[in-house]
């Protein structure tokens, strides 16, 4: 009886038949068939323009449901068009604002910082996590678990999205947006409500000039990287497709393992391990 293997299947069995080493996470990414992905919902993506270029933001309304129902409808009203980036910190975040004249007052949003983890299927990582009982992945977002309260929140690492605030829980509208750009500040995890992630453009935030100001926030307006408009994806004639690996498939557990014990050549000591923000869950322009 024959048996016919798709293409990835048959590129990803080349890999493994014709090299010594294991197959690493770009062999991997690059072989993973059609099953392995996932297309993000329209209605969670966000594309914000600046003169730089776009950026493109997934929010994950599992974790802060409150939380990203206010963004979308600050988004659907135009509440971002003219607002600006106002903070690049080296190392740690970049952060953008509607205009002051946009803020309208608004019922306290709760404090979305964690959320029960029943009913969400956690894949974890190989390893300990240095700020959790156990780290992982949930619908393709870096997440950490508390197992006795049962309770799970995102992850603060790289490309990450969060709500900006004052010293009280309830103080973020989401009108204040920020981004991690640099080393995972997991010190923020479970103090301020996580929304979403970077999944296109990150580079229009990340190369931005650092602010000279304390905290990082650029001291002139003229500093300032315009945001000139914000529409959700699903509002689009032609949204963008953008599609996320399943961090339930088969390849994704042979991508964190070869993220986890990288056997190419270069290694002279493979780490053995890895946490959830080195893994960076593959994205891609849809096909």
């Amino acid at each position: 009886m024959k048996h016919a293997l798709n293409r990835p299947a048959l590129l990803l069995a080349v890999l493994l038949l014709t090299s010594a080493a294991a197959p690493t996470p770009s062999d991997i990414e690059s072989a993973a068939p059609p099953a392995a992905w996932a297309a993000i919902a329209p209605d969670d993506l966000v594309v914000f323009d600046t003169p730089r270029g776009p950026f493109i933001m997934q929010l994950a309304p599992q974790f802060a449901p409150a939380h990203v129902a206010a963004i979308k409808a600050m988004v659907r009203r135009g509440a971002f068009s003219g607002g600006a980036v106002v903070r690049v910190q080296d190392n740690y975040v970049v952060q953008w604002a509607i205009p002051e004249t946009k803020v309208v007052p608004a019922t306290p949003l709760p404090p979305e910082f964690e959320r029960p983890l029943a009913g969400l299927t956690f894949t974890p990582i190989p390893g300990p996590d240095a700020y959790a009982d156990a780290g992982g992945f949930i619908d393709g977002f870096p997440v950490a678990v508390d197992k006795s309260a049962k309770t799970v929140w995102l992850q603060h690492c790289y490309g990450m999205v969060g709500v900006g605030r004052g010293n009280a829980p309830d103080s973020g509208d989401g009108g204040e947006l920020y981004a991690v750009i640099g080393h995972a500040p997991r010190h923020l995890d479970r103090n301020m409500a996580g929304v979403g992630r970077i999944v296109a453009g990150i580079e229009n935030l990340s190369a931005l000039p650092r602010g000279t100001e304390a905290l990082g926030f650029y001291k002139t307006d003229r500093e300032r990287l315009p945001i000139t408009g914000a529409r959700m994806a699903s509002d689009l004639p032609a949204p963008p497709r953008i599609e996320v690996m399943l961090t339930t498939s088969p390849s994704f557990a042979d991508y964190m393992k070869a993220r986890a014990n990288r056997s190419d050549a270069f290694f002279m000591r493979p780490a053995g391990a890895v946490d959830a923000c080195n893994v960076r869950v593959p994205v891609r322009a849809g096909k």
